[in-house]
């Protein structure tokens, strides 16, 4: 039986980001198409591909992120912007953002970047990157150096036009208003507020498993979506870092057929948010920002990108399937 929680309170956001390098093109979302180049997952990539994407720019940068802390990130935006790109920068104010951005938003506000603080009245937790209105780099984790080499993450490249239309809308609309409650369309991306529908519906469409894993889970809609995988006989198996938050969700997801496995905070931390949909057989992808909680899901700007492009899929899938094996069913 579906329950009804409890609004939550606004997540916290986790700095960290994380990739992986392989290569792809896909078909996206629920239902069309989304041209994907490439896929990292950390930790493993580095994080060359941000400055090389920000270097190559020879029109504009927009970057949407929820915490920015990597000088050489932030050089790299000074120098294009220096040279006559326009760069564009949002920054989160929300919950913990004001503090955790206020360096890098000092040091880029004394430069030709063109930097702006989010709506202090909605946490802006999406992390993407724009680079000449033509690729867009959607993500799982934030530009933040100190938690490159710990923490798992996702993040891919999408060149899909109409998606790519989408994404710079939206920052445009964000980047003068400071609001996210308006947001370009389309059937290849998966924006919050307004993520729970879609990520469910992604879910309900698996036919013979689910992996999936998220740094949260707090959101009775993703969680009764599993459960009821599980008992179609979906096999179904769930990854994260302990946390004594999550307990209650996990024992309700172990005691409903959802194989649970958590690994222990002095190991590599889940920050990734991602679904793998019967990637044994080919199979979707979701990759994006959105934690499993009432906050990310209805309530914070937030991106993420659905896939169906094989070698998207095989990387994020071979990642969960890694972590799964590496945790334990006792918390």
């Amino acid at each position: 039986m579906a329950r009804t929680r409890l609004l939550s309170p606004l997540v916290r956001g986790i700095a960290t980001l994380v990739l992986v390098s392989s290569v792809l093109a896909g078909t996206g979302s629920l239902s069309s198409a989304a041209t994907l180049p490439h896929v990292w997952v950390e930790p493993g990539a580095g994080y060359g591909f941000v400055t090389t994407a920000i270097n190559g720019a020879r029109v504009s940068v927009d970057l949407s992120m929820y915490e920015l802390n990597d000088p050489a990130i932030e050089a790299a935006l000074m120098k294009k912007a220096a040279s006559g790109v326009r760069v564009r920068v949002i920054l989160d104010s929300a919950y913990a953002g004001a503090s955790a951005n206020a360096g890098s938003y000092a040091v880029l506000k004394n430069s030709r970047v063109q930097v702006v603080w989010a709506n202090a009245n909605q946490i802006f937790h999406a992390k993407y990157l724009v680079v000449d209105a033509k690729s867009a780099y959607v993500g799982t984790g934030n530009l933040t150096a100190q938690w490159y080499s710990s923490t798992r993450d996702f993040w891919v490249l999408d060149t899909a036009p109409a998606d790519v239309a989408s994404i710079e809308a939206t920052f445009a609309s964000d980047f003068s208003s400071r609001s996210g409650a308006q947001r370009a369309s389309s059937s290849s991306l998966v924006w919050s507020p307004g993520a729970t529908t879609s990520l469910v519906a992604l879910m309900n469409s698996a036919h013979t498993s689910l992996l999936v894993e998220n740094e949260e889970m707090y959101s009775y809609p993703i969680e009764d979506a599993l459960v009821a995988a599980a008992a179609r006989g979906v096999h179904v198996d769930v990854v994260m870092t302990y946390s004594s938050s999550w307990t209650s969700a996990w024992n309700y997801l172990a005691s409903h057929g959802v194989s649970v496995r958590v690994l222990p905070t002095s190991g590599l931390y889940i920050h990734a948010k991602a679904i793998c949909v019967d990637c044994s057989s080919g199979g979707e992808v979701f990759v994006g920002s959105q934690n499993f909680s009432t906050s990310s899901l209805s309530y914070n700007r937030e991106l993420g990108v659905v896939t169906k492009d094989t070698a998207t899929v095989s990387a994020v899938s071979a990642a969960i399937t890694s972590d799964y094996a590496s945790g334990s069913t006792s918390w």
